[in-house]
């Protein structure tokens, strides 16, 4: 079960907004959703969390490019909203290594797990993809300093991290509301 919330700095505080992530298919496309979330180009933050398994927060300040955190990347590699986040240059591979058709899966199995001919491609594919992505948390850790949430906290959340975010902010209510 997923959660994502929009949470966008306005003068008056803090909104909240529910948001739906089934037509968001690339980290742009999830960028601009923040964008229009906040006509004044004021910090938005797009809070993922898949029950207690990863979180993932997405910063957008303006017209920047957003900052990204992934609290256990393997484990949000195995699902599609954590696959946005997930960018090349997030985990460090240049994205001239592989094609496309590499990462499609197209050998018949789900993602992440691994088929009998896994070798027959020479560690390509699914298994070598799986490998490129580290346990643990990755991206940038400081996301929210300016915020009130340091890093060491950052890196210590690991249940029910979207409230406890939420809470440091002074938006628990306003998240709540929306939840």
């Amino acid at each position: 079960m997923y959660f994502a919330a929009l949470l966008a700095r306005t003068e008056d505080g803090w909104e909240a907004s529910d948001t739906e992530l089934d037509d968001v298919e690339t980290l742009a496309d999830l960028a601009d959703l923040a964008r229009e979330a906040s006509p004044d180009d004021d910090t938005v933050l797009v809070l993922i969390e898949q029950e207690d398994a990863w979180f993932g927060v997405v910063r957008v300040d303006g017209e920047e490019d957003p900052r990204i955190y992934v609290s256990d990347a393997a484990a949000a590699a195995r699902s599609s909203y954590g696959e946005i986040l997930l960018t090349d240059e997030l985990l460090g591979r240049d994205p001239a290594d592989g094609d496309d058709l590499d990462a499609l899966d197209l050998d018949g199995t789900e993602d992440g797990e691994s088929g009998e001919d896994d070798e027959s491609d020479g560690g390509a594919g699914a298994a070598g993809a799986a490998e490129a992505v580290p346990h643990g948390p990755v991206g940038d850790a400081q996301i929210l300093d300016d915020l009130g949430v340091s890093e060491k906290e950052l890196r210590s959340m690991v249940t029910d991290a979207v409230t406890e975010i939420a809470e440091s902010l002074g938006a628990s209510e306003t998240l709540e509301a929306v939840r």
